[in-house]
């Protein structure tokens, strides 16, 4: 089966539409954009603040996606209103440029938005993340993608961590709109990941 995977550019946003609560699971149908609606299809993946959702249903620019329990709990999906907007990008193609880095959509926390630093050529955000088992994920100059945006870590003390915005991201995406107690979705890097494991696996051997 083919793996599903996203570069963290972000192509642009869209509006939920309604969303409809059933047992156990949410249905969010947003207007796409129309640049984004070539050769979609039911069962396409698309990333929504880079939670990987899978197409139900198409009627126009009209495009329907089903939310497990699971997703509504763990990333900021479950907080989204109808008339509020997603960060959107479709599934990487074979062959693709990939302008920012590897990733599957599979969001693994939330983070807090606890300053946000304007200066004239961009904009710094700091995160608090939920717990220090998360930051040996965090490393200085590493990627990470935050609603599915692909950032570079530009400091990081404590349980904290922060990115530099420029224009075309800020301009392009939600993250500019953000503000102090706003959660975004968090999506480490799966290569630092396996690296930190496996340095961990293996001093763990050694004791």
């Amino acid at each position: 089966m083919e793996k599903i995977m996203f570069t963290g550019i972000v192509q642009g946003t869209a509006q939920i539409q309604s969303i409809i609560s059933k047992r156990d699971f949410r249905t969010h149908i947003i207007k796409m954009p129309q640049k984004l609606l070539a050769d979609l299809e039911i069962g396409a993946s698309v990333a929504h603040n880079g939670v990987c959702l899978t197409v139900t249903d198409i009627k126009g620019d009209l495009v329907s996606f089903d939310l497990m329990t699971e997703t509504l709990r763990i990333t900021n999906l479950g907080d989204v209103k109808e008339g509020d907007f997603v960060n959107i990008e479709r599934a990487m193609k074979m062959g693709s440029e990939i302008g920012g880095h590897l990733l599957s959509g599979h969001v693994y926390c939330t983070a807090e938005v606890v300053e946000i630093i304007p200066s004239e050529n961009n904009l710094q955000l700091w995160f608090k993340l939920p717990t220090n088992e998360v930051m040996k994920y965090i490393l200085t100059k590493g990627f990470i993608a935050v609603d599915g945006i692909s950032l570079t870590i530009g400091e990081v003390k404590d349980n904290e961590f922060c990115v530099n915005l420029i224009p075309e991201t800020i301009h392009r995406t939600l993250i500019g709109q953000r503000k102090i107690g706003s959660k975004v979705n968090i999506e480490i890097d799966p290569q630092t990941q396996a690296i930190v494991d496996t340095v961990e696996r293996y001093l763990a051997s050694k004791v």
